[in-house]
């Protein structure tokens, strides 16, 4: 048998022998002139140009606003703000009233979806191209309802227990756009939604009934109550097994915001939209000279004291003997607003006893006229003052603030005449204008102003029962000069009898 026996297998080296070639790491041998294998790379030309895009002007742009995301936001925050402060209509606009409307349905059409369709859930084919902007959406409403309420109750407050609740509105107003608190969820959102559904009727109930009072504002929440319970009703229908979840995330913070708003009305924190008074001042006189116009008498402020400047009349009142500061105002309510009741009171701050009140005050009668301007009233606490602070506060019948003015009484012992500036107030412009400025719009005919009305006899006071106070530097209850009747704007002068305290300084009615 023949065997054949295999050539013996020897270890082949890693480097291969070329005759000439010098093995690579080895050394070079002398006088050899032979090309070395280098192990250097060497790199491309067109690799070392750069291919990174050039960054465009919207690149630089997002960028800026990635690394300022936060002062961005605030920026355009208060800028929307600012915007609802100088566009938004009167409160009895019928426009708004029915945008703030459409906003409040969009906004439960939306709630109602995410709750129909939670996280984890795909939507419907038709939802899923904008389901994605669904939570911009909520916010975007939320914020322009907010900011709108938020506004009209900022117009009807005055004083610092109605500007802890419009402190409330803000901080919910700033919450709604940051990120953080959008995570909370639905909870939130409903909570929010339930309080916009009450403000809003709170806000239009006044206008279409043309009253105030507690059963308007009671009737407002019973309306949001009854939209939190319909939203309920179709989110069971649609999720008939989550009865827990639902009583927990739409139940308990839509009932327990009415239940807040509630009691923040009932406690006097809740202003009485829609009555705002739009100018309030301290003179030292007030007198009609013509159908609708006033003369508001101030002592002329010296150069010096700039703090004044934002004062409206005699804030800081020089008194002399026999004077009383006048408080003048002008009130406003919607277009065919029935008569209503309004109560000026006097605080004088007692070194010892503190701030005290100056009698049970007087209750007034005013109304609508029509105009935007408002209805004018002025009235005097009904005997000269003792120096120190005081503060005249307006309120309704029920003890709601609407406007509160502080000033201070200081002795004033000159004889020699005082200098001072006449304002002129007239129907239609808020504001009162110096008199100069306004003898350069009438025409030569009117610039001279009537003759002062004759004083009439002074109105009967019906005695009344008297609230019993600590003394107080004068006891006697205010006095109101009810506002003119014009033929564009009849403005009723009748002061109910019932309504003045015994002593009161009955003022000179209007003609």
């Amino acid at each position: 048998m023949l065997t054949v026996t295999p050539p013996e297998a020897k270890p082949q080296d890693e480097s291969t022998e070329v005759p000439g070639v010098p093995v690579a790491g080895g050394p070079l041998p002398h006088g050899t002139n032979v090309a070395v294998a280098s192990t250097v790379t060497v790199a491309d030309p067109d690799d070392l140009v750069s291919t990174e895009k050039t960054p465009t002007l919207v690149d630089r742009v997002q960028a800026f606003r990635a690394k300022y995301e936060k002062q961005e936001m605030a920026l355009f925050f208060f800028a929307g703000f600012l915007y609802d402060v100088l566009t938004l209509s009167p409160v009895d606009d019928a426009l708004t009233e029915v945008q703030n409307f459409v906003y409040l349905a969009f906004l439960a059409g939306l709630l109602m979806l995410e709750q129909r369709y939670p996280e984890g859930v795909e939507p419907p084919k038709l939802l899923q191209k904008v389901w994605r902007f669904r939570e911009d959406g909520l916010h975007f409403f939320l914020g322009s309802l907010l900011s709108a309420f938020t506004l009209f109750l900022f117009k009807s407050s005055s004083g610092f227990t109605p500007f802890v609740f419009l402190a409330f509105m803000f901080s919910l107003l700033v919450a709604n756009e940051l990120p953080r608190f959008r995570q909370l969820g639905p909870v939130i959102r409903i909570g929010l939604f339930s309080l916009c559904v009450t403000l809003y009727f709170a806000s239009l109930l006044p206008v279409l009934l043309g009253r105030v009072g507690w059963w308007i504002f009671t009737l407002a929440v019973a309306l949001g109550c009854g939209s939190i319970y319909g939203l309920m009703r179709v989110l069971k229908r649609w999720r008939p097994d989550d009865a827990a979840l639902l009583l927990r995330t739409v139940a308990v913070p839509g009932f327990g915001a009415q239940a807040v708003l509630l009691g923040c009305y009932l406690l006097g924190v809740i202003p009485p939209v829609p009555l705002a008074v739009q100018y309030s001042g301290i003179y030292h006189e007030v007198k009609r000279v013509s159908a609708g116009v006033y003369h508001l008498t101030s002592e002329e402020r010296p150069w010096w004291k700039v703090w004044t400047l934002w004062h409206h009349g005699d804030q800081e009142f020089s008194l002399r003997p026999g004077e009383q500061p006048v408080y003048f105002f002008r009130i406003f309510a919607p277009k065919g607003f029935a008569p209503y009741h309004v109560r000026v009171r006097w605080y004088y701050d007692h070194p010892e006893k503190g701030w005290t009140s100056l009698g049970k005050g007087y209750l007034a009668t005013v109304s609508s006229n029509g105009t935007e301007g408002g209805y004018r009233f002025y009235a005097r606490p009904g005997a000269p003052p003792k120096p120190g602070d005081w503060r005249v506060v307006l309120e309704t019948e029920e003890g709601h603030e609407i406007n509160r003015l502080g000033f201070t009484v200081v002795p004033d012992e000159r004889t020699e005449p005082r200098p001072v500036t006449v304002d002129v107030s007239t129907l239609k412009i808020v504001k009162p204008v110096p008199l100069e400025e306004w003898l350069k719009t009438q025409p030569p005919a009117a610039a001279v102003p009537a003759v002062a009305v004759p004083a009439k006899a002074p109105a009967a006071a019906v005695p009344a029962a008297k609230a019993t106070a600590a003394p107080v530097p004068s006891e006697a209850p205010s006095a109101v000069a009810p506002e003119a009747v014009e033929p564009e704007a009849v403005e009723p002068s009748a002061v109910e009898p019932e309504a003045v305290d015994p002593g009161t300084e009955a003022t000179e009615p209007a003609p």
